[in-house]
């Protein structure tokens, strides 16, 4: 990995155009060239630890099941029965012995084989094999769970190597549990806030209980082949401001701060050991569903992790209200694009992904 952008001449410093946040016909594109052939985040290992145990969720566009099976082995499904096409599990998470589509009855096991189909008792040559759940490639790794729709895509940690090599850093990752999860509503495009999550030149502005905290004159921002890793120390002295815990005797000493192509982000705040996933998920054009979940260490959270709850929502009601401000300028006609600076150079990072992605 290494800091790039420094020695890139100005002129070649473009943002994607900005009808690529404001054209509704670019999100479909989207969606089959990004999406669809991308490892997508689901859930924390602690979610589906036992067999039976299972979360529900939807990647690009389409509904998905990860469950685990009687023999401990996570699989995912197109949440999908082969009979109708109707959407066999409606709860968020939960645990099932079975599986059983509530139109017909159809129900499966949890390798995904079909168990019983009661309208197609006796019928000849039905064959059951020819009817399992359709299956999707689940990967873990360091905890957390990623599903792929693509068959043929690259390995959940050679993908995010550099990601991976990093956070494992945190020897307390299995101990994590699901604490807190709140979803918010962001009138922007989702990539406006990937933009605002790969630099730190607002943070002294937009962000004073932050840059409070962590020493931002040694702030680093470094790109991996499909990631960024951001992060700092905490300040030696404490300023007005910052988060209120002994950050001295925490777990967690450094800020650390990631984001993995294209639209999911973990962070890691100084104080007790955590991590909080954050999710962008594209509603339309200029609408993003925000899904952050905390994890924490313990079935309650002490007051010392509520401080650092709070201080983490902060930050995120900051970072809203910047990239909807944006939102608004990306559809003006005075400007065709921006313009990155040098030490925005993870933008331009992430810009590059999209243009080759997209064939822009």
């Amino acid at each position: 990995m290494s800091v790039q952008g420094s020695n890139v001449n100005a002129g070649q410093l473009k943002t994607i155009p900005y009808r690529f946040y404001t054209d509704s016909g670019v999100l479909q594109e989207e969606q089959e060239k990004i999406f669809s052939q991308s490892w997508q985040y689901v859930a924390h290992e602690s979610q589906v630890a036992y067999p039976g145990d299972f979360i529900t969720c939807e990647v690009a566009g389409e509904p998905i099941i990860v469950i685990r099976g009687d023999d401990g082995k996570l699989r995912a499904f197109y949440n999908v029965c082969p009979h109708r096409g109707t959407q066999i599990e409606k709860k968020e998470a939960g645990s099932k012995k079975i599986l059983q589509c509530s139109y017909h009855g159809w129900t499966f096991k949890l390798n995904g084989n079909l168990n019983k189909a009661p309208n197609f008792k006796g019928v000849e040559g039905f064959c059951a094999n020819d009817f399992c759940l359709h299956a999707v490639r689940v990967e873990t790794e360091a905890t957390l769970v990623f599903v792929n729709l693509d068959p043929g895509a690259p390995s959940l940690a050679s993908a995010y190597h550099d990601f991976f090599d990093d956070f494992k850093r945190f020897t307390f990752l299995d101990q994590l549990k699901k604490s807190h999860v709140r979803t918010r509503t962001i009138k922007s495009n989702w990539k406006a806030f990937i933009d605002n999550f790969l630099e730190c030149d607002h943070c002294p502005i937009a962000h004073p209980g932050f840059a409070a905290t962590l020493d931002l004159s040694k702030y680093h921002i470094v790109n991996g082949e499909s990631c960024n890793i951001q992060g700092s120390s905490i300040k030696d002295k404490k300023g007005s401001g910052t988060i209120d815990l002994d950050l001295k005797s925490a777990e967690v000493q450094e800020g650390r701060f990631y984001w993995l192509w294209p639209n999911f982000m973990v962070t890691v705040y100084p104080g007790p050991g955590n991590i909080s996933t954050i999710q962008m998920v594209p509603v339309d054009h200029e609408t993003t569903l925000g899904i952050y979940t905390f994890y924490l260490i313990g079935d309650e959270p002490t007051k010392e992790q509520k401080i650092l709850m709070d201080f983490a929502e902060q930050v995120r009601i900051e970072d809203v209200e910047l990239v909807e401000m944006e939102q608004v300028g990306f559809k003006s006609r005075a400007f065709e694009h921006g313009i990155v600076s040098p030490t925005e150079h993870g933008v331009y990072h992430f810009h590059q992904m999209l243009r080759q992605a997209l064939n822009i």
